[in-house]
């Protein structure tokens, strides 16, 4: 008697749709004129409500911290694997086995363990002044550091956990005495200070405060489609190494989720090809499942060999990172 009591109780905790369906919550780093398409699309196909909560990544986690067993929330969604490695570090999530979304995400994308799963992949890349850069003089993040770009390059702040990110995946790759070593040549080869985002720096270089930097693929596409005859171009580093370092946005199933069911449900649709179409386009990144195509423009800046290195290592390797940086002097 007092399973089917406990059963009860936890049924009758989770809200109900119009349909009597189970409504799932989501906390979403992601803001909501992202968000609400698909979620409407979700609950068109499925007849299943997703109530959504949006607001910044840390303040989300803390919620949920606080929150405990209490919390209404069922899926944690936010932007990059740095910050779901630290939700998921915090015990805020629970693993998932999902033959589904194993199929559909590449297993560099999501949490080894189940905890998070990527659902849309960032590229940061190397964008220059078509005007002062030859592409052939390109070649790599690290080449960046050599005395060639001495003056003319500009990078956003080390505070932003996307560079965060980048660097911590070096230290994967390379190691700490080499990534040292590239991330000093780039504070020395700094034309200005850094920026505060990826725009106000790109419009640097194309400006011709700076000739190259590292950017978000998506803050370039935003940028010319404002500004179509801006100076700018995307370059696709480490195509004869290691590749494009990659990030994600993604999602997990929170720890104390009232429906569990309902929220694994959710993520696989997200990572099925009709809503990573919505996903991905919505902000000019790139499906995470391998069988959608990305949106006309964001396909038109070419094809490129990602870094297969797990975005877990994102997260693992951030707060060394951020020390390394900080001895470099890059701020």
């Amino acid at each position: 008697m007092r399973w089917i009591c406990v059963a009860l109780a936890a049924l009758l905790a989770v809200p109900l749709g119009a349909n009597g369906a189970q409504e799932v919550t989501v906390y979403s780093a992601r803001i909501e004129q992202l968000v609400r398409p698909l979620f409407d699309a979700y609950a068109k196909q499925t007849g299943v409500n997703v109530r959504f909560i949006t607001d910044k990544e840390g303040p989300l986690l803390e919620r949920l911290k606080a929150e405990g067993r209490n919390t209404p929330a069922d899926i944690l969604l936010t932007v990059d694997a740095g910050n779901l490695w630290q939700a998921a570090e915090a015990a805020l999530l629970q693993p998932v086995r999902s033959s589904i979304l194993e199929a559909n995400i590449p297993a560099h994308l999501r949490d080894p363990q189940g905890l998070w799963f990527g659902l849309s992949v960032r590229a940061r890349t190397i964008v220059y002044n078509t005007d002062r850069v030859k592409p052939s003089e390109l070649s790599t993040y690290e080449n960046l550091a050599e005395p060639h770009w001495k003056g003319r390059l500009c990078l956003r702040t080390s505070k932003k956990v996307y560079n965060q990110s980048l660097v911590a995946m070096m230290l994967a790759e390379h190691g700490e005495a080499k990534t040292s070593q590239v991330v000093r040549g780039w504070v020395e080869n700094l034309s200005a200070p850094v920026f505060a985002d990826d725009t106000m720096m790109l419009r640097a270089i194309a400006a011709g405060q700076c000739d190259v930097g590292i950017a978000n693929t998506y803050y370039f596409g935003r940028l010319k489609q404002q500004s179509p005859s801006l100076p700018l171009a995307i370059f696709w580093p480490n195509q004869d190494s290691s590749g494009v370092h990659v990030n994600v946005s993604g999602a997990g199933v929170t720890r104390y989720a009232k429906n569990r069911d309902g929220a694994i449900k959710l993520l696989e649709w997200l990572s099925s090809p009709r809503a990573q179409s919505i996903y991905a386009d919505a902000n000019l990144e790139y499906p995470v499942n391998p069988a959608v195509k990305p949106d006309p423009l964001v396909a038109s800046w070419g094809t490129f060999k990602q870094n297969l290195i797990n975005v877990a290592k994102a997260g693992e390797l951030q707060a060394a990172a951020v020390k390394l940086m900080d001895r470099a002097g890059y701020r």
